[in-house]
């Protein structure tokens, strides 16, 4: 029987914005199609797929939604994230996921960034890069090693 992998999808939400904007997400949906199709088993976890409207939280419900979040990062197989550009809370969760040997996937082409490159087990520069990566095999592998 095949593993039931479970993948948490991080990524840029506010970034460095100054208002309460956030960026696009479409990304999430794109990524969680790939995964789906290739891991028909897994469980998915999206921070704003569960908590859509967090930018308008007050400091106690972002601290505790985000402190849960970290735990969902620890209890995955692999934390894949989309960084068109920095963002700290993604750096936080790739962060904890490295400290727990948690495979960590970046789509981003930011690959002089520290924070990219030390902590990714592979980093795709963009999504096609990491759709193909799914599809041979390698992400698979990856979790498998």
């Amino acid at each position: 029987m095949e593993t039931a992998y479970r993948f948490f999808i991080g990524g840029i939400i506010q970034g460095s914005k100054n208002d309460l904007s956030v960026h696009n997400q479409d990304y999430r949906h794109c990524i969680s199609r790939i995964l789906q199709q290739h891991f028909p088993n897994c469980t998915i976890f999206c921070p704003v797929e569960n908590h859509p409207d967090s930018i308008s939280y007050d400091d106690l419900k972002a601290k505790n939604v985000f402190m849960n979040h970290i735990e969902e990062v620890k209890k995955s197989h692999c934390l894949i994230v989309y960084l068109p550009e920095a963002s700290l809370g993604t750096a936080i969760e790739m962060w904890e996921a490295y400290q727990k040997d948690i495979v960590i996937i970046t789509i981003s082409s930011m690959i002089t960034n520290w924070v990219v490159r030390i902590f990714s087990d592979k980093i795709c520069l963009d999504m096609e890069t990491f759709k193909n990566y799914v599809e041979s095999g390698h992400l698979k592998h990856c979790l498998e090693c």
